[in-house]
This record gives structure tokens, C-alpha cells and sequence, in this order.
């Protein structure tokens, strides 16, 4: 650190060790000009001079004054403005007291607003100047009376141009400042969404593969005495099901590798073209399911492709888990205008099917459904059953305009 910045940081822990410090230095100085006299009559030159007791004990009281500027500084300039009116009527030959008085009033416009500067200088300038033109014993035209001016407008002006900058250099700080928390809350944020979206897509993967694991499981179990080729060909499903768990988490967790890991995934995200090997696991579970669709040629955005496979997903697996054995599922999507709308409707007569069994998949839905500004309808159907309806818009936009794929 300089020499520089550590007397800034003094200053700054000891304001009253500083201003006690300018309060002498400016005795000082009005003592030593007290003492020197200027002629002006054929040639410029100085002489010496004697300052009464009373011009000594006005600018004694008026620095003193300055020692506490800080703490009250309109305060200040009314006693240090009254010392110079006193001197201005009283001393001859006239000493420097008003020094003290311009300090005062540069302390006040550098800590106002511009508009209390305006009103306290020319009062001050006013006053000063004033008194010392029509009551002191020079006449009205003399320099010392005019300097009492100048030195006055100097220091309102002076102030004032420091507060501007202080207050320039303050704003861009706290421009800078709000700009980082700015960066640093879109960064939380992102990170929260993508948090979410894995913990969607995790949720789907495990719950749609873990049903089929858990029924194919349970059949195997139930014929292997009686009927081993059927229990083997379930446990070649229960194989199958395990395996695309295993690879669907495998690029799922891979989006949390960091861009320099190897063996990135590479396989694309699931869609709408996977529809009949998805229904296909399902029919292998024992699931009746029907697909009917009329979106034949429609080219589907990757966000809005993966969310109606989840959807479509996770509404058979529900079906699967809370229906009962015997349910029959209708899956169908249509090609409505500028959406595409999912339906699944099933016939079961399962006791908990409306509570998802107390997990998170039509919270899921809800939110993918959601981040593409989409809408979805789920509920029991009169006469029994579920039914899961979703409207996707293909211009997949967010609130804020960004894409959420």
C-alpha cells in the first residue's frame, strides 16, 4: 500500500485527529498572514505588522471551530461567519479570519445538496462581503473586500464539486456492486432449474423402469415353479428394463460431468419416436396399451419432443402402479393448430391413482408442462379411470424468451 492510500485510511479512522490537525495548520496560516501587510501605492512590496489581541483571538476561536466541522458544520460556519463580520467591523488593519469561514463553508456544500449550497453561499458570500464593503474601515472598492468574495465562491464551489464527485464515484460503486449480486442470482438460478430438470428426468427414469422391474420381478416369482419358460422370459424383461435404466441414468447423470470428462454422453434425448418402443416395455408388463396418433409429419422442437415422451412415460407408469392388473390404456397425439396435445386415459379402478402414489410425477409434469408455457389437465374420470390431458405449444418459448431445452 503507498504512503498515499495509508494516510486516506488514517483519515478515515481518525476524522477528528485530521480536522484538529487542518484546524492548526490554518491558525497558522492566518497567524502568519496577520503579520504581513501589502503596499500598493508606486511599487508592490510587504511590511511588517502587529495583529491587535482581539484579531488573535478571533482566529484562534474561529480554528478551533474547525476542529469540529464534521460533526456540525452549519454550526461552525455561523460562528466562524459571525468571527469575520467582528473582525470586518473591528480590525485595522484587517487580519485573515475569514479563512477560517471559507473552510467552513466548503465543509457544508461538499456534505448538502447542491441546492443548500446554493442558498448558503450567496448568503455567506452576501454577508461577508457586504459587511466588509459598507461597515469596515476600507473603503468599498478594495481588493481585501473583493477577495472576501472571490475566496468564498471558491470554496461553495470547491465543496460542491467534491460532493458531485463523491456522490458520481458512489453510484458507480453501487452499480458495480448490484451488478454482481445481478450475476450471481442468474447463476443460482440456472443452476436451480437445471437441479430441477435432472431431478425430473431422474425421477421418470427410475420410477417408469423400477415399476417394470418390480411387476416383471413379481411374475417371475409367481410361475417359476409351474411355468419356468414364462418366469425366464420375464426375467429377460426384468434384464431389459434394468438395462435402459441403467443406460437412461448413465447420460442423465453425465450432464452433471464436468465439459472436460471423458466419455461424455452422446445419445440424443428420448422422443416421440421412441413412442412404440416405450407402450412396447409396457405391453411386455402386461399393460394393455393403445396408441393412436395424428401428428404424422409434424417436425416436434427438442424440448416439446421430450416433454410429451415424459409425460406419456410417466403417465404409464402410474397406470402401471396404481390402475391394477387388468387396466386398458388409450394413448393418443394429435396435431391441433400450433400445438400438440397429449392424452392418456385409462379404465383402471386403482384406490390411490389421483395421489401418484405420494411421489413427484405430475408435479413433474406440471413442470415441464409449465416451462414450455403449456397447459395440463389431470383427474379421475367419470365411471373410473385417470385421465392425463397436455396442450403443448411447438413454439417452445419461455416467459423470459429463452429456450428451455
Amino acid at each position: 500500500m503507498s504512503t498515499l492510500a495509508r494516510a486516506r485510511c488514517r483519515a478515515k479512522a481518525h476524522p477528528l485527529a485530521m480536522d484538529a490537525v487542518l484546524a492548526a495548520a490554518v491558525l497558522v496560516c492566518m497567524v502568519a498572514g496577520s503579520f504581513v501587510e501589502p503596499r500598493h501605492r508606486d511599487s508592490v512590496s510587504w511590511a511588517l505588522r502587529t495583529p491587535d489581541l482581539l484579531s488573535l483571538l478571533l482566529m484562534t476561536l474561529g480554528a478551533a471551530a474547525l476542529v469540529f466541522r464534521r460533526r456540525a458544520p452549519m454550526a461552525v460556519l455561523a460562528l466562524t461567519g459571525t468571527l469575520s463580520v467582528i473582525e470586518s467591523l473591528t480590525g485595522d488593519p484587517r487580519t485573515p479570519v475569514a479563512m477560517s469561514a471559507v473552510i467552513a463553508l466548503y465543509t457544508v456544500a461538499s456534505t448538502t445538496d447542491r441546492p443548500t449550497t446554493w442558498r448558503v453561499g450567496l448568503l455567506t458570500m452576501t454577508v461577508l462581503t457586504g459587511t466588509a464593503m459598507a461597515a469596515g474601515p476600507l473603503p468599498w472598492y478594495a481588493q481585501e473586500n473583493l477577495g472576501i468574495f472571490a475566496w468564498t465562491g471558491i470554496g461553495a464551489t470547491a465543496g460542491d464539486a467534491v460532493r458531485s464527485r463523491r456522490a458520481v464515484v458512489q453510484a458507480i460503486r453501487e452499480r458495480a456492486e448490484r451488478a454482481e449480486r445481478t450475476r450471481e442470482e442468474e447463476a443460482r438460478r440456472r443452476v436451480a432449474e437445471e437441479r430441477l430438470r435432472i431431478a425430473r428426468d431422474l425421477h421418470d427414469v427410475v420410477a417408469h423402469h423400477i415399476a417394470l422391474v418390480n411387476v416383471q420381478a413379481g411374475v417371475a416369482a409367481h410361475v417359476m415353479d409351474k411355468r419356468p419358460d414364462q418366469a425366464k422370459e420375464a426375467l429377460g424383461h426384468v434384464r431389459e428394463a434394468s438395462r435402459s435404466a441403467l443406460n437412461e441414468l448413465r447420460a442423465t447423470v453425465g450432464l452433471l460431468r464436468q465439459s472436460g470428462d471423458p466419455e461424455a454422453p452422446t445419445e440424443p434425448a428420448p422422443g416421440l419416436d421412441r413412442l412404440d418402443e416405450l407402450t412396447g416395455t409396457f405391453r411386455s408388463a402386461g399393460l394393455h396399451v393403445e396408441v393412436a396418433r395424428a401428428d404424422q409429419g409434424t417436425t416436434l422442437p427438442a424440448a416439446v419432443d421430450l416433454a410429451a415422451y415424459r409425460i406419456i412415460q410417466e403417465a404409464l407408469t402410474n397406470v402401471q402402479k396404481h390402475a391394477g392388473p387388468h387396466a386398458k390404456v388409450e394413448v393418443s397425439v394429435v396435431r391441433v393448430g400450433p400445438n400438440i396435445e397429449i392424452t392418456v386415459l385409462d379404465d383402471g379402478s386403482g384406490e390411490n391413482e389421483t395421489q401418484d402414489g405420494g411421489g413427484h410425477g405430475l408435479l413433474g409434469m406440471r413442470e415441464r408442462v409449465s416451462a414450455l408455457r403449456g397447459t395440463l389437465t389431470t383427474g379421475p374420470r367419470y365411471g373410473g379411470g385417470f385421465r392425463v390431458h397436455a396442450i403443448l405449444p411447438l413454439k417452445n418459448r419461455t416467459p423470459t424468451g429463452e429456450d428451455p431445452a
